[in-house]
């Protein structure tokens, strides 16, 4: 029977303490950063997620290169670690401002620093990931993180992320 909020979380959270198997876990952390340049308009740099569960996804798919991080990991020094990984680019900004916490639907906290740069959206390499596909076949495949990126005008993301 779900609580009041009705949601998957809130139930499995009431079952277990109701057993006694509650055990305290911290809640997803990801650090990532928003490279922005400034070549007649204001743009952002923005990669779209690789694999084929988004292949023919591009609406509300788009987001800044990021990455999940433990307990006493530097936020800002997994942020570039994540750029550098799902790019190939070495974030080479002289600035890196931190931006206001985004929390996502599912409960991951977002946190986020701009800074001004460029790169060459054509050429980013991404390292990859093994799942299981196509489902239930036994095969294991690879896929980048990122299968490309690109600049947009500081108001198109509004509809890509």
């Amino acid at each position: 029977m779900p609580l009041a909020s009705g949601r998957y979380w809130d139930r499995r959270f009431s079952q277990e303490e109701e057993r006694g198997d509650f055990v305290a876990t911290m809640k997803k952390q990801s650090a990532g950063l928003l490279m922005y340049r400034r070549s007649g308009v204001l743009q952002v740099f923005l990669v779209h997620p690789g694999g084929p569960f988004w292949r023919k996804k591009d609406l509300a798919s788009w987001s800044i290169p990021k990455g999940e991080y433990g307990e006493g990991e530097d936020p800002l020094g997994v942020a570039k670690r994540e750029f550098e990984e799902e790019t190939g680019f070495i974030p080479r900004g002289k600035a890196f401002m931190p931006l206001t916490p985004l929390r996502q639907p599912r409960g991951k906290t977002v946190h986020a620093w701009a800074a001004e740069g460029d790169c060459d959206a054509s050429a980013v390499k991404s390292n990859s990931f093994s799942m299981g596909w196509p489902p239930h076949s036994g095969k294991i495949q690879e896929f980048p993180e990122v299968d490309r990126a690109e600049w947009f005008a500081i108001e198109t993301p509004r509809g890509k992320s």
